[in-house]
């Protein structure tokens, strides 16, 4: 009997361009505090912890500077910068198919909750999800994404050889083989893993590919 997949998904980079309104609340955030970028603003700052990019961003090490820098940005962004977003061509496609074919979605993100909600429901993508998970619903806050998807596994009683974790970077595939389970680079996203082996992963173009690219990989699981 065949058993409908079980996908997991990053968010920023995966499945939305959310690099604008990041990008602007960075600089606003920046701005406000008379402080000057250390490193260019780009998409690929976009992907690791919000204190880890800021350190780097502003290059400031003070713990009290950063997480008053912190509260700041979680502010602009929450009101304001995460409008700025947009789905990749073909996501809302891609996840209608996927979801018709029985297979259960979940989001696995470092991005926090709060924003997180707001921007599945602009885009209209949350009714495609049994789950989404961040590291910062759990109190203390998740360590990794690979210890969110640990926990993910765990509560859906997700068989490892049956599932996907679909991402753009190098924690996205981390998270993945940590899981025991497979791993899909959405090329089109922000993460570089040129230094990965080509072999230790297949390659997505477009989201609306997936759902065939799933039925291949996964074909050796269904009993």
């Amino acid at each position: 009997m065949n058993r409908p997949a079980d996908i997991l998904f990053d968010l920023d980079g995966t499945l939305i361009d959310s690099s604008p309104g990041i990008l602007a609340s960075f600089k606003r955030v920046l701005d406000a505090n008379g402080l000057q970028a250390a490193v260019p603003l780009e998409a690929s700052l976009i992907g690791p912890p919000l204190g880890e990019t800021l350190q780097r961003i502003s290059g400031i090490a003070d713990e009290a500077v950063l997480a008053r820098l912190i509260e700041a940005f979680k502010q602009d962004y929450d009101t304001v910068g995460y409008r700025q977003t947009f789905a990749f061509a073909g996501v809302p496609e891609g996840l209608r198919r996927l979801a018709e074919s029985g297979a259960r979605l979940f989001i696995v993100t470092n991005k926090r909750m709060v924003p997180t909600r707001k921007i599945l429901d602009a885009l209209d993508l949350a009714r495609y999800f049994t789950g989404v998970h961040t590291r910062d619903e759990s109190v203390p806050m998740s360590p990794s994404k690979s210890a969110v998807t640990r926990r993910v596994v765990a509560q859906y009683a997700i068989a490892p050889g049956n599932a996907l974790f679909v991402g753009d970077s190098e924690e996205d595939r981390r998270a993945a083989t940590e899981n025991g389970m497979a791993f899909v680079h959405a090329a089109y996203g922000y993460g570089d893993l040129s230094s990965a082996a080509p072999a230790a992963f297949s390659t997505l173009a477009r989201l609306t590919d997936l759902p065939a690219l799933a039925a291949t990989l996964l074909s050796g699981a269904h009993t």
